[in-house]
């Protein structure tokens, strides 16, 4: 947060203690009162959540002020295990509530929803990352909805194909869905214990592996926050490679949803020519990085590999295929009656919705909600690349189609951009904190801990990582939240009022993530 800029969040942290160490953002411990402050600043829109997280004893929310372009974290200490909840107030917040509760036993008091989120009851414990005590299972009730001839639908955890698991429970009258409740949390992995302990290195590869269709995007958000802690400086050819490859990342997926999407509306040509594309996305990435998904490409302190000597050819090619193909694809989608019957006016989110939620990427910019973390928190070399941000009012399927088609036009000028600007020289500094347990950089200075915070674009929207590096440099605490917390839940919402066979087409216009919910 920018010093001395008046603004609400200027006043919660006023009032608490400022950890020293935390970059490039202000935390600050805050008390009670300035919690509920907080609280009542999101109630009333004038922050937004971007996360809410626990650990032993303590609760932290991240909080955006959208108008001043500032964010910060207010932590608040709960000794016995209690706080004031967030969601009380303030409905985003309930699902992150339910999993702290589920991961560390802290108790938000006057919650709506104390139901377990994470825990199914298959772990034999309660609290793996808190005090753990022995429990078995127990029911699990969906919520209730009153009126007459209603009949219910369920449908997974296990589902075709190889989509991940997950829920749905439908209320429906006739054809008419009344409401849709999603439950979770069955490809929990424990990613956020196996942090702990772990060296930089070690942890830098487990966030990669939070959502496989974001590695790029999660080991970005995780070197910046490491970097940011360690005080670290990337150098420019491997700030300019990382975003070539989310770039590429972000090409790849809005390929493949645009094709998906439209085979669920029973049109499966767009699927096959856009799986094409998307094809030829990958091999390009393979050829220019050694890897069809770019996995472990980015790491702490820059990038592990350069790029290809004949990288650079085969993206150009890409891009000039892309160029030539995708535009008589997008008029087909625009001309195709009975595509746009399905597509238009189904699943609607409201404005209103999409900003309470604080939505990102295509559902939120859909939906009105103009917030690209590219643009509110410029890192090199965002800062010097032209690019416009897509906002539509719609909010329906189409609009989220529309979106994906104008993101993958900017993310083709993008990569161009980046091609004939990428600076030459190293890429990737010196981390002496990711070698373990020893008297490295963070220690050198006396500092007991060093904590960091970033939040990068990817292709669903904005990743959020928060990490401590304890003083012998291993990870002490990471939090990896990834859009999908705040798009889940307004999936609920849009698919109320449209017909059960339109659910396919509505979900996949959203594609949330299960695994990078699941932790």
């Amino acid at each position: 947060m920018k010093q001395g800029t008046p603004s609400t969040l200027t006043d919660i942290a006023a009032a608490g203690r400022r950890a020293e160490h935390h970059a490039p953002f202000i935390r600050a411990a805050v008390p009670t009162d300035s919690w509920n402050l907080a609280v009542e600043h999101l109630a009333e829109g004038r922050l937004t959540l971007l996360d809410l997280w626990g650990e032993a004893g303590a609760v932290h929310i991240a909080l955006l002020d959208e108008e001043a372009g500032e964010a910060a974290v207010a932590s608040l200490e709960c000794p016995d295990g209690r706080y004031p909840s967030v969601g009380r107030r303030h409905p985003p917040a309930i699902r992150l509530e339910r999993a702290a509760a589920d991961l560390f036993g802290l108790v938000p008091q006057d919650t709506p929803d104390p139901r377990a989120w994470l825990d199914h009851g298959q772990w034999g414990f309660v609290h793996p990352l808190g005090t753990r005590m022995p429990a078995a299972a127990s029911p699990y009730h969906f919520l209730p909805a009153e009126g007459g001839s209603l009949h219910q639908i369920a449908v997974g955890p296990v589902h075709a194909g190889i989509i991940e698991p997950g829920h749905f429970r439908f209320t429906a009258s006739g054809e008419t869905i009344v409401r849709l409740e999603e439950r979770l949390g069955y490809t929990h992995k424990g990613i956020e214990g196996l942090m702990a302990g772990a060296g930089i290195d070690r942890a830098a590869g487990l966030a990669g592996r939070t959502s496989g269709d974001s590695t790029v995007a999660y080991a970005f958000a995780f070197a910046r926050a490491a970097e940011a802690a360690l005080g670290i400086a990337v150098p420019p050819r491997a700030a300019w490679l990382r975003a070539l490859m989310a770039e590429l990342e972000r090409l790849a997926n809005h390929l493949g949803d645009i094709g998906a999407v439209c085979n669920d509306a029973a049109f499966p040509l767009m699927l096959a020519h856009c799986g094409v594309l998307r094809e030829r996305v990958l091999r390009a990435s393979d050829a220019a990085f050694g890897h069809r998904l770019m996995r472990d490409r980015i790491v702490p302190g820059g990038t592990a590999a350069d790029l290809a000597e004949d990288g650079a050819a085969a993206i150009r090619a890409l891009l000039a295929n892309i160029r030539a193909r995708f535009p008589a694809l997008v008029r087909l989608y625009d001309n195709t009656a009975s595509l746009q019957d399905r597509t238009v006016g189904t699943g609607r989110l409201s404005t209103a919705l999409a900003r309470q939620y604080g939505a990102g990427g295509y559902v939120g910019r859909a939906s009105g909600r103009r917030f690209d973390a590219r643009r509110a928190f410029a890192c090199p070399p965002y800062d010097e690349l032209a690019f416009d941000v897509p906002v539509l009012a719609e909010g329906d399927v189409n609009a989220r189609v529309w979106i994906r088609i104008r993101e993958v036009e900017q993310s083709l000028s993008l990569i161009e951009q980046i091609l004939r600007g990428l600076p030459a020289g190293p890429v990737r500094a010196d981390v002496t904190a990711s070698d373990g347990p020893r008297e490295g950089a963070a220690t050198r200075e006396g500092v007991a801990t060093r904590e960091g915070m970033a939040i990068v674009e990817g292709f669903r929207g904005d990743v959020l990582v928060w990490l401590r590096i304890a003083a012998t440099g291993l990870v002490e605490r990471c939090r990896l939240r990834d859009p999908s917390w705040f798009q889940w839940p307004l999936l609920e919402a849009a698919i109320e009022g449209n017909i059960v066979a339109d659910f396919p087409l509505c979900n996949k216009s959203f594609n949330c993530s299960y695994s990078g919910c699941d932790l």
